[in-house]
């Protein structure tokens, strides 16, 4: 029972991550598209890029990067979660309401050291989801999430499978800045307007809040990471 204790705030995160990834998969895959778009000029039309995807390369072509998403939410979400409960609950006073800038600090923990942990799975899943971008010829043509390890390793090194992860955990901890920091302090402050803790209206009113914070702080950084880790290794240095 200690053990299933321990893990559990990490198998629930991840699970749940694994589940949300399959839902948002394909708007993952359009927002990646328009982030590329935009460096070279194309359409930032979330309607253009997706006539433009099924058009070339059908309804499976949204869930390109599948496997590395998975992955991705095994070891990031898992962590992310994981590791946020364990330092809330460490830094929680007996009867007191824990103040803002400790969920702060705990989110922003959480979310750079679960950042470097999922990288490779996030380099691999931007670079599928941005392959047949690339003229043919430079495609890396990933056959799954294990491949795309083994070839960012020949290719580059170990260390290549921590390309972007200073822009990747910068976003990480913004994201969890907002999503878990504004999602604790949503919580309260709806409890002190008078619903019912634990209910839908509380639930769903501090998610949907803490959602607008986390995309708020954390796009420029999600931008900047999804530009670095497209990039294609220079053969000269």
């Amino acid at each position: 029972m200690e053990a299933w204790k321990a893990s559990k705030p990490f198998v629930t995160g991840s699970l749940s991550g694994c589940m949300a990834t399959c839902c948002i998969q394909p708007i993952d895959m359009v927002k990646v598209r328009i982030q590329l778009g935009a460096a070279e000029g194309g359409s930032t039309s979330p309607v253009e890029v997706t006539k433009k995807l099924l058009r070339e390369d059908g309804i499976t072509g949204m869930y390109k990067g599948l496997s590395a998403g998975l992955t991705r939410q095994v070891f990031y979400t898992g962590a992310r979660l994981g590791l946020y409960d364990i330092f809330t609950d460490a830094a929680k006073v007996p009867g007191e309401k824990m103040p803002f800038w400790k969920t702060t600090v705990c989110a922003l923990s959480a979310g750079g050291i679960a950042a470097v942990v999922g990288n490779p799975a996030d380099l691999s899943l931007i670079r599928m989801q941005a392959d047949t971008m690339l003229p043919e010829a430079e495609r890396r043509n990933y056959r799954g999430v294990m491949h795309a390890f083994s070839s960012i390793v020949r290719d580059e090194g170990v260390g290549g499978l921590f390309k972007g992860a200073v822009p990747t955990a910068t976003r990480a901890m913004a994201l969890n800045f907002g999503m878990l920091g504004f999602n604790t302090m949503a919580k309260d402050a709806l409890a002190d307007m008078g619903l019912q803790k634990g209910g839908a209206a509380q639930v769903f009113g501090a998610s949907a809040i803490a959602g607008f914070f986390a995309s708020f702080f954390s796009l420029p950084f999600d931008y900047v990471k999804t530009q670095v880790q497209k990039m294609k290794p220079d053969p000269v240095t």
